[in-house]
């Protein structure tokens, strides 16, 4: 659950996540690791169970912040946003905090996962638009 949580986190955009926290009131963080940026390599294999082999380099942000009850939150995203690698720290650590994980699920998490469904749905509808059904007529002379 934790794992889907950060990931919505991470496809969230910034202002999401950081007009949901406002809304929340006071959501203070010591910031243990502060935002950072580098590289990971990215690997992947040929129909999903091939050999390994590198595409590419990505660009990462990670954040690691603590909260004022003791949770410790983390943010892996990609590109170098500082401020949402900061915030989907924060989430992330207030997600933890039984207190606070409903009012994040409301606030933030179903919102995404909403947008994040409509955004594919609408680009499923455009790739149907254009599909083209082939097909082979049979000739009787065979």
């Amino acid at each position: 659950m934790r794992q889907a949580a950060m990931a919505t986190f991470a496809a969230a955009e910034t202002a999401e996540l950081r007009v949901a926290l406002e809304s929340m009131g006071s959501t203070d963080a010591v910031e243990i690791r502060k935002p950072e940026t580098g590289l990971v390599m990215v690997r992947g294999r040929i129909g999903g169970d091939g050999a390994p082999f590198n595409v590419g380099e990505a660009t990462v942000t990670r954040c690691v912040v603590r909260i004022a009850s003791g949770e410790t939150g983390f943010s892996y995203i990609l590109g170098r946003d500082h401020e949402k690698g900061r915030l989907a720290a924060l989430c992330d650590a207030l997600w933890q905090n039984r207190d606070r994980r409903a009012e994040i699920d409301t606030l933030i998490i179903a919102p995404v996962r909403q947008r994040l469904a409509r955004e594919r749905e609408e680009s499923r509808a455009r790739t149907d638009a254009t599909r083209v059904d082939f097909f082979t007529l049979v000739r009787g002379e065979d």
